[in-house]
């Protein structure tokens, strides 16, 4: 079976391409690097991975890898996204077209498509209107998401983030010199989340505890005078989080600060309803850190008192870090044991 998965890569770590791919020249070279960094790499399937000849990997958003194969194959370096993707999924005959960037290649972007392609498969983990009307499958590991999109329709199936085998060498790691990690979104749409992180961002005389932010493009301007009133307040970072607050990081580099960290916090995004289980539940337990995060529905194996701990408001989220780090526990959890 022929898979061509298209791959997408979230906006903010498109700045980080000219260090990801280096030096890196021609389609394959720069794939290979991208790959390399193992951003979303819990989402990248094994053919992928084990360099599978009949599988094909791309990012159909992504301009550089892009242009480079469509200089390579003949066509004209400003071709637009989607007929490059096009292209690709014709020389490579694919039969599955899995696609985790339904938002740019939705339903239209399936009508070119050949014949010789047999299924379409649509990972969609998020609320909000696309069109994913066309796709054979819709996969995610949020049950009521996949809920709403049967009720439009659509068929669903239960697909879950895995471990990368990249992440053993990390989990090995015994040298742990911070006490809490929190990597991630800091926007208006993480209300109960920035109330949780302000609140263990107050132990930062006590623990060690790195926070490193994905701030949205207001938070700039809103730690300026404009953001003491109005609907800046939202994203605007209170003294504790500033204290402790680094640049987001991405790929390897949350694989490194996942090896040094004892407890990973989480916490969902305020539309996420009662489901839990986002990637960085995954790789937190990927890297032998205790994964703390918020409570509701979470995938099986993750669960309170064995494998993570669960809080229902900022105070228990205190008290379970606290009572893991005194009592050197978050080794036991951690493992499972």
């Amino acid at each position: 079976m022929r898979l061509f998965q298209n791959f997408g890569l979230a906006a903010r770590y498109h700045l980080e391409l000219p260090r990801v791919l280096g030096a890196a020249r021609g389609f394959a070279a720069l794939r290979d690097a991208l790959l390399a960094d193992r951003y979303g790499a819990s989402h990248v399937l094994q053919p992928v991975l084990t360099g599978d000849s009949d599988a094909f990997f791309t990012c159909g958003d992504t301009g550089a890898l892009q242009r480079a194969w469509a200089v390579e194959n003949g066509l004209p370096a400003h071709t637009d996204a989607a007929d490059i993707l096009l292209a690709q999924i014709e020389a490579h005959r694919t039969e599955v077209f899995y696609n985790l960037d339904p938002l740019a290649f939705d339903s239209s972007f399936l009508r070119r498509l050949p014949g010789h392609v047999r299924h379409k498969i649509a990972w969609r983990a998020a609320p909000g209107a696309v069109n994913l009307a066309g796709y054979d499958l819709v996969v995610n590991n949020f049950p009521s998401l996949r809920a709403g999109y049967e009720k439009a329709g659509l068929r669903t199936a239960a697909f879950y983030p895995a471990h990368d085998p990249d992440l053993n060498s990390y989990a090995a790691n015994s040298d742990r010199d911070i006490d809490v990690l929190f990597f991630g979104g800091y926007s208006r749409h993480h209300g109960q989340r920035r109330t949780v992180l302000e609140a263990v961002a107050r132990l930062s005389d006590r623990f060690r505890i790195a926070y490193h932010l994905d701030k949205s493009r207001f938070s700039g301007l809103a730690q300026t005078p404009l953001g003491w009133f109005g609907p800046l307040q939202a994203v605007r970072c209170p003294p504790a989080i500033r204290k402790i607050a680094q640049a987001a990081v991405w790929g390897r580099g949350v694989y490194q600060q996942l090896s040094r960290s004892k407890i990973v916090l989480n916490g969902a995004i305020d539309m996420a309803g009662s489901d839990r289980g986002n990637m960085r539940c995954f790789e937190a337990m990927g890297a032998a850190a205790l994964l703390i995060s918020d409570r509701g529905n979470h995938p099986p194996g993750m669960v309170d008192g064995e494998t993570m701990r669960l809080y229902d408001d900022a105070e228990s989220a205190v008290r379970l870090i606290s009572e893991a780090l005194e009592s050197e526990r978050w080794r036991g959890v951690a493992a499972g044991a």
